[in-house]
């Protein structure tokens, strides 16, 4: 009876090493892959960010092209006013 005690023991002591090796496994493999979900959850964070950056730039070149096409407008006009004055000036010479 003493050998088959002594092997009960053993399996026993087998099954319950075997669980806690798979439950240290399991537990170390879900560590893992929550790692692994935090550092592509925050490299897609960094692209959005940089992508928000892209459109805030462009955005403010947008305003500036705006702005210089608002002066150009203005200066034209200007132009054009000279431009219709100087042709009156230049008919009452002829004339």
């Amino acid at each position: 009876m003493d050998i088959t005690v002594v092997t009960a023991v053993t399996s026993i002591l087998a099954a319950i090493s075997g669980v806690a090796l798979g439950w240290a496994g399991r537990t170390r493999s879900m560590r893992q892959e929550a790692e692994e979900g935090a550092e592509a959850e925050a490299l897609q964070r960094a692209d959005v960010e940089y992508i928000k950056r892209g459109v805030d730039d462009m955005k403010v070149e947008q305003k500036l092209q705006g702005q210089r096409f608002e002066a150009f407008s203005e200066r034209l006009t200007r132009v054009e006013e000279s431009t219709k004055q100087a042709h009156k000036r230049i008919d009452r010479l002829e004339e």
